[in-house]
């Protein structure tokens, strides 16, 4: 199988042309994916745009192509945004990693009520910055073409401002609905996710009142890094990207 490679300042590429990367991205491909010349791999932007070929050149130093084919993938509509609460450990890590392998098109960390981890001062920027890796890391594994956004740390009411534009569904065990029962139509999704210890009542109140939807998966309680992937598995499902 290629191997997806990220050069975030490319903005056209085209058949016949040698297309290079070079930094951090070319080490890693050249001494731990070990690519070597005559491979097959892609170049891409993270935003839709997929250059592949031959390799021509695999040092630390470039990893270049001749490029024989280019595409422009579309971003998936509607958008599924997750909104992943702060979690201790490496809880909200998992869960954004594994999302981003399930096609979700952007995450957004939550400081929740409960959330046990936080981030405050300087934790703010680093917390995010921890996070895009994460998904850029992810996206290239599963070879996606678009790598999701990463946005600011956000405040209850700022995830509730969401269900103006979007529909909101909200994790929720006790919830009447299940998630699986939900009929899809043109709206983007925002997929909220609590932390451990679950999402506060005033939360819940905030957030059904702001118009969202709560739901349910199944008849157990899933741990915060496996709830998201899990709802995001359904929703690929009835959306029809799968």
């Amino acid at each position: 199988m290629s191997s997806l490679y990220l050069r975030e300042d490319l903005e056209t590429a085209t058949v016949g042309e040698r297309l290079s990367i070079t930094g951090a991205e070319a080490k890693h491909a050249a001494t731990v994916n070990r690519t070597r010349p005559g491979q097959t791999v892609m170049i891409g932007n993270g935003r839709g745009l997929v250059a592949t070929g031959e390799v021509v050149e695999a040092t630390n130093a470039a990893l270049t192509i001749d490029v024989a084919t280019v595409q422009q993938v579309e971003r998936p509509a509607p958008a599924i945004t997750l909104v992943q609460a702060l979690a201790k450990g490496d809880r909200d890590e998992l869960a954004i990693q594994a999302a981003t392998e399930l096609g979700v098109d952007a995450v957004i960390p939550w400081a929740a009520s409960r959330s046990v981890s936080r981030w405050e001062g300087q934790k703010v920027a680093k917390g995010r910055e921890r996070w895009a890796t994460i998904v850029r890391e992810a996206a290239k594994q599963s070879i996606r073409a678009w790598v999701p956004e990463v946005g600011e740390l956000a405040s209850t009411k700022q995830v509730a401002a969401h269900c103006a534009d979007a529909r909101v569904l909200v994790l929720e065990p006790d919830a009447d609905v299940p998630l699986t029962s939900l009929q899809p139509d043109a709206r983007p999704l925002v997929l909220v996710v609590g932390p451990e210890g679950g999402i506060a009542p005033s939360e819940l109140d905030a957030f059904r009142g702001a118009g969202a939807e709560l739901v349910r998966l199944g008849s157990t309680v899933l741990r915060t890094s496996t709830a998201g992937p899990a709802a995001l598995a359904v929703l690929n499902a009835s959306i029809g990207r799968w």
